[in-house]
């Protein structure tokens, strides 16, 4: 694997994926893309320009592990979807995230505004 990360037991979440990984499922949970228009949006995240040689990689992995779908869009270029295992992979990590952070009235409401905006 390109980047540290494995999957838990049968329950299906996966836990240990990278930031970067957890950042290309967030750009696919936007709208399905091809390679390069996930690079673009990972290099406006972190205002430095983002490898060939770790984007793909990480997306065969995201693949591989049935979070990420690759499609022919034409023979030069892929599209990648999200899955609904990639959802939910999503999704448990925003419920992890916001059982550390809201641990009280005051942040609660803070991730409401986030939400309304």
């Amino acid at each position: 694997m390109s980047e540290a990360q494995s999957i838990s037991d049968g329950s299906g979440k996966v836990r240990d994926l990278t930031a970067f990984q957890q950042n290309i499922l967030a750009i696919l949970a936007e709208e399905a893309r091809y390679g390069l228009a996930i690079k673009r949006e990972l290099e406006n995240y972190y205002n430095t320009e983002v490898n060939h040689g770790r984007l793909y990689p990480n997306l065969d992995d995201l693949v591989e592990d049935g979070l990420v779908e690759k499609s022919e869009l034409d023979k030069r270029t892929n599209e990648y979807e999200l899955t609904d295992a990639g959802y939910d992979a999503i999704l448990d990590q925003f419920e992890w995230t916001l059982s550390k952070f809201v641990t009280d009235d005051e942040r609660a409401d803070d991730v409401r505004a986030l939400i309304e905006n």
